[in-house]
């Protein structure tokens, strides 16, 4: 704790990330900010505050004057930085609020807000002002807050005329009256934020096993009348798609190759003068077990703590994460905010519901497991300072910290090093859509909020979001930061967390193709026909993968359903190209685990054929899943393969606000 404090009120900054808050810092600030946001409080009242609080005692001059300088260009009112940087509690900050208020503090846990009067004061300027209506004295109302420097926007938002009394009540009890007063309604939102148009909420199972039905019923009377003719022509879709699908991956690796460093920004057109207020979205399910290390990691972030805001999205229904959380003691820029009960309970309608309660101009998300970089926010600011304005989102790549664990781990762990940083930059660099991981995804709030947030029935809302981002005109960057997760390894888990995600690339796909003509004309031949090969093909690649198995009984002289139609000089062609799509694939692992710590699995690559197979296995499991149930996610356990140990901290740089 002590640590932490010091840290957020050091001297210039000698590491890398003061270096980089520095120069993002160092700007002209040309972000548009909400209206409900702009408002920060009076120096006089400031005055008045740390007068009081210096004369208490409670703060040192010197901790004030720090304080004054780390909320320029902030919302948060003084109090507030005090608070974030440690150097008072609630309990001191809301007794010297009262005495210059000349008000009483409010029991809202004794004396819940009355329901009847919530409909006086809109569900968005309550969130914003940290305010509710408490109850009715006479004609007035009394209205509980946390920000009494809000109080001229509140007074603004209640209807013309009503007189207000003022009372003061700590956060968590303003935050949990939010939830009784607005939950239900701000839930039903979350549901239905992403459009209609674009979301897969209307998406029907059952005419979808209807559509199966019928194509199996085709293909059994087609393999009845015709089997040799439908058989050949199953396999030229599989020799299609796996050739399709190696043009994209090695035409990927050959960007990444011709580009191994991050390409040069473009001339700036979005830059700030203060350090913009960066909002990190955590949703947890039936986590108690790493509950404690995820806010261990989280400390370790490197950023002015009064600009970071850590919101903790928590299910109704499970209490017991709830309390591992509340036993850990979360610092001020941490809160935990509870999702009430809906459906679909998926990760996207989590994040739907908290982004209400979101202050930053940057919204990133991490998962309960991971452990990003301490300076990764640091890097995500200055890249957002440097990338032209369509520029709106940023991923960075993720990577294991459990890879040694079994061969199941360590396979997921070259998948996943092929992907972040060859395949991704590589389709970044080819201009095509970028689709998203489900962590250390940063985007700019006003985009996001333009977009319609997330679809909260898609349980691939990550990859969702990319091709909505691509369809409105706006880039995805992969940035070089790196968040480290814990790999699943153990077999039916993973075989459930892939069949999530090729299920969710399936629907995103179909919702997008309801309109092909509309997504042609958004996205642009290039990038539309890249998208056939990138989400149907590569699920459908797995689907038909043990077609092409077939082609290995060959050389044994086993008769194959081909022999009608290719030659000796046929097959070898064939059995070139086969060979060249494994030692290509091959040859994209070996040269992404080219880091330090990735060395180690070099050796093992050609094992990463193999690990596929169990990709069939979920591919299919997914499709049945399209129809029998669709929004179904697949929840991911943590903390049995090293997500709950806390790892020894790093020693942090220390901090300076270029302001």
């Amino acid at each position: 704790m002590d640590g932490e404090k010091s840290q957020g009120r050091s001297g210039p900054g000698r590491g890398p990330s003061g270096a980089l808050l520095a120069r993002a810092a160092n700007r002209v600030d040309t972000w548009q900010f909400p209206p409900d946001r702009t408002e920060t409080p009076t120096q006089a009242e400031a005055t008045r505050l740390s007068s009081l609080l210096v004369s208490r005692g409670v703060v040192s001059p010197a901790e004030v004057s720090a304080a004054l300088t780390a909320m320029r260009g902030a919302t948060l009112s003084l109090g507030q930085v005090l608070l974030a940087q440690r150097a008072l509690d609630e309990a001191e900050l809301l007794s010297a609020l009262a005495e210059i208020n000349r008000c009483g503090i409010a029991d809202l846990a004794g004396m819940p807000a009355d329901p009847g009067l919530a409909h006086l004061l809109p569900a968005r300027h309550s969130i914003a002002c940290e305010a509710v209506i408490w109850h009715r004295a006479g004609s007035r109302l009394v209205i509980a807050t946390s920000r009494p420097d809000r109080l001229d926007d509140l007074r603004a938002a209640l209807p013309p005329g009503t007189r207000v009394i003022t009372a003061l009540a700590c956060r968590a009890q303003i935050t949990y009256a939010q939830k009784a007063l607005y939950g239900p309604e701000l839930a039903r939102r979350a549901e239905g934020r992403a459009p209609e148009a674009r979301s897969c909420r209307t998406w029907r199972g059952d005419a979808m096993g209807r559509v199966a039905i019928g194509m199996a019923l085709a293909g059994l009377c087609l393999l009845v009348a015709a089997p040799i003719a439908l058989l050949v022509v199953l396999f030229a879709v599989a020799l299609a798609v796996f050739i399709a699908n190696c043009v994209l991956k090695f035409s990927a690796f050959a960007q990444s190759l011709r580009f191994p460093t991050p390409t040069e920004p473009s001339p700036p057109d979005s830059q700030f003068l203060h350090l913009p207020t960066v909002s990190i979205l955590v949703p947890l399910l039936r986590e108690p077990e790493i509950a404690g290390a995820l806010v261990e990691r989280l400390r370790r972030l490197n950023y002015p703590r009064e600009r970071l805001d850590v919101i903790l999205a928590v299910e109704e229904d499970d209490p017991t994460t709830l309390a591992a959380l509340r036993a850990g003691h979360l610092p001020p820029w941490m809160r935990a905010i509870i999702v009430p009960r809906g459906h679909p309970q998926t990760k996207p309608r989590a994040l739907n519901y908290v982004l209400n309660y979101a202050r930053g101009d940057i919204v990133g998300i991490y998962d309960a497991e991971d452990r990003p970089e301490p300076d990764q926010i640091a890097r995500v600011v200055q890249r957002f300072a440097e990338v032209p304005g369509d520029v709106a989102c940023l991923q960075g790549q993720l990577d294991y910290y459990n890879s040694r664990h079994n061969w199941l781990s360590r396979m997921f762990t070259v998948e996943y090093a092929a992907w972040f940083r060859v395949l991704l930059p590589g389709v970044q660099r080819m201009g095509l859509v970028v689709p998203l991981g489900g962590t250390t995804v940063f985007l700019r709030r006003n985009v996001l909020e333009e977009l319609g947030a997330w679809d909260a029935h898609n349980v691939t809302e990550d990859a969702e979001l990319g091709l909505r981002l691509a369809r409105a005109g706006y880039q995805t960057e992969i940035v070089d930061t790196t968040t480290f997760e814990e790999a699943n390894a153990a077999l039916f888990p993973w075989i459930r967390q892939r069949s999530r995600w090729l299920k969710g690339y399936l629907i995103t796909w179909g919702v997008a193709m309801r309109r092909p003509g509309m997504l042609w004309r958004d996205l642009g031949p290039w990038r539309f026909v890249g998208l056939q090969v990138q989400m149907f093909g590569g699920v459908l690649g797995f689907l038909t993968a043990p077609l092409l198995w077939t082609f290995m009984l060959k050389p044994f002289g086993v008769w194959h359903p081909l022999d009608t139609v290719l030659s000796p000089l046929g097959y070898g062609i064939l059995a070139v190209v086969m060979i060249t799509g494994l030692v290509g694939s091959i040859a994209i692992s070996i040269y992404a685990c080219r880091a330090k710590h990735l060395r180690h699995l070099r050796p093992i690559t050609p094992l990463v054929e193999p690990y596929y197979l169990f990709g069939t296995i979920a591919a299919w499991i997914g499709v049945f899943e399209l129809i029998a149930r669709p929004f179904f996610w697949a929840k991911t356990a943590h903390g049995n393969f090293g997500a709950a140990q806390v790892d020894e901290p790093a020693p942090a740089p220390p901090m300076h606000i270029a302001e």
